[in-house]
């Protein structure tokens, strides 16, 4: 009996759906998260779509208001990565039978916040009811300069690759939340904790790589997912060195506890960092624009010619761990 492997994500996309989109240049071949739409002669419309479910994305009993602010923020870090300014959203709500209007009122009370704290509009969408669980999807648009935005592909061979914030906080967090680091101090696990609920999407930064990146991805799937995405866009392979890798003070507590969360820390992502490639003479200029939006950027690696995403710890080869969280 011969067994049938099932195709993945990206598999499945560059499968079908990609030829959809081939006679349109702004899909960029389905190989970046974002489509640019011209818009006028100054700017070009980044568009984003993004679905998150209960039990999938985000614990059961979440709050209302955490729903709501990691439902935009995940496409608010797309248009980031995009160098995008965002600015109107559109909302698609599936409630589950037995929906009770006060968690609808706290849901858009989250809204209400986040549109507050990034400049961005409810525009349109959709609510019906379910048989499934509770799933929220939001396009989010943004502006970008005319024929300006980052994608994936274009990074190349000598290239750096830099991280912004710390990397793992949020699949630790999951852990935490879920239980399972009570070895953790308290202060530690509710700090990781809230960087799984609540992701800080790096709109202030991705703004300003414009002129700076030569293609960015924001770390959705896992640090070692999303640079292999860029590398695998620009035909070329990533090194990745693991010690440079930036982690805060309670990801690297849980490590000393355990090293066997490596793993998780490079390959389970949520993060919503970004991860970009610039040129060796532009560090500078990135430092510079990290500096302006308030966000700590450091060197992890860099692209070469080849295929695929090497890691090396201690200064050798080690083999590449979860490559990251996969769909299918």
């Amino acid at each position: 009996m011969v067994s049938r492997r099932r195709v993945g994500e990206f598999e499945l996309i560059a499968r079908y759906f990609a030829p959809l989109a081939r006679t349109f240049r702004g899909a960029g071949g389905l190989e970046s998260d974002n489509a640019f739409l011209p818009a006028d002669a100054r700017y070009d419309t980044a568009v984003k779509t993004d679905t998150i479910v209960s039990g999938v994305h985000f614990l059961a009993d979440e709050a209302p208001e955490r729903v709501a602010a990691k439902a935009l923020r995940v496409c608010l870090s797309d248009l980031a990565a995009g160098g995008a300014v965002p600015f109107v959203y559109q909302l698609s709500l599936a409630l589950p039978a037995g929906w009770r209007e006060s968690w609808v009122r706290s849901f858009a009370r989250g809204l209400a916040a986040d549109q507050r704290r990034y400049g961005i509009v409810l525009c349109g969408g959709d609510t019906v009811v379910t048989p499934g669980p509770l799933t929220v999807t939001i396009t989010a648009f943004g502006r970008v300069p005319r024929s300006k935005g980052l994608g994936r592909a274009g990074a190349r061979a000598g290239d750096e690759l830099w991280a912004s914030g710390t990397i793992g906080d949020a699949a630790i967090g999951l852990l935490a939340a879920r239980g399972k680091l009570n070895r953790l101090g308290l202060r530690d696990r509710k700090f990781l904790e809230r960087r799984y609920r609540l992701p800080l999407p790096r709109t202030a930064l991705g703004r300003r790589l414009i002129g700076i990146a030569r293609a960015t991805a924001d770390v959705s799937d896992g640090l070692l997912a999303d640079a292999g995405h860029i590398a695998a866009a620009s035909r070329l392979a990533v090194h990745i060195e693991r010690d440079r890798v930036p982690l805060s003070t309670a990801t690297r507590r849980a490590l000393a506890a355990d090293p066997g969360l490596w793993p998780t820390v490079l390959g389970g992502g949520d993060d919503y960092e970004l991860v970009i490639a610039v040129s060796p003479r532009r560090a500078r200029a990135l430092i510079n624009a990290a500096r302006l939006a308030d966000v700590e950027v450091t060197r992890i690696g860099r692209f070469a010619s080849g295929r695929g995403v090497r890691l090396t710890a201690a200064g050798g080869a080690v083999a590449v761990p979860q490559a990251g969280y996969v769909h299918f």
